[in-house]
């Protein structure tokens, strides 16, 4: 099993849908909870997952939440440590768009200016493979899902290693692409809005395949 945390804070979403989403994925041992609870972790607990999936979308340091007696760890801090072992990484949705001016996130995502320009909800997307040897897209073919666009920079540059695009003329063109950050394996995803979404097959598929690539599986 692939102990997993799902790291959550600063953007509404259905609870019940969303455990499901994950309560279903075989060979995936989700624990979600938000990102003040991660944080205040000890760095042992942490440090037992063997993925992080974050689908958060906080934009600053949480300094009202101080740490608890005898831990100095912060949001900014824990962040930063990311990547010195090979714990996985999967960026989902709007946690593409969090922590806006941390230098870390930028690398993390592999994009430097992460501006949303435009978004809009309930678009069906078009979805194009580009690489279907890759391990993440096993048993994929193209399909069109039903989410959130996003009108930003693009991750085609630097070494990201992209996965999947799209045509939408409201979206990114980049959807899915894969990088290594540090020791750790990195997946990002744009897509996974809301439960529409959670509900398609082939996006379950898709996230925990790439779940189980980042843990290095």
């Amino acid at each position: 099993m692939i102990k997993t945390a799902v790291i959550t804070g600063g953007h509404h979403f259905s609870v019940i849908a969303f455990q499901h989403l994950f309560r279903q994925m075989a060979g995936i041992d989700a624990y979600v909870q938000h990102m003040a609870d991660f944080v205040t972790s000890s760095s042992e607990a942490r440090a037992e997952y063997n993925v992080l999936v974050f689908y958060t979308h906080l934009k600053h340091e949480l300094v009202d939440m101080g740490p608890p007696p005898g831990q100095n760890d912060t949001v900014q801090s824990v962040v930063e440590a990311l990547g010195k072992t090979p714990q996985g990484i999967v960026m989902l949705h709007h946690s593409l768009l969090a922590f806006p001016t941390w230098q870390a996130w930028d690398q993390i995502v592999g994009i430097t200016n992460r501006q949303l320009t435009h978004y809009a909800h309930h678009e069906a997307i078009p979805l194009n493979i580009v690489d279907p040897q890759h391990p993440i897209m096993d048993g994929l073919k193209d399909w069109t899902i039903t989410d959130e666009t996003y009108r930003m920079p693009d991750a085609i540059q630097g070494d990201n290693h992209i996965l999947m695009t799209t045509t939408h003329p409201k979206s990114v063109k980049t959807i899915a692409w894969t990088r290594q950050y540090k020791a750790s394996r990195v997946f990002c995803l744009q897509l996974g809005d809301n439960a529409v979404a959670w509900e398609d097959a082939n996006f379950a598929q898709l996230l925990r395949q790439g779940i189980q690539w980042s843990s290095g599986d």
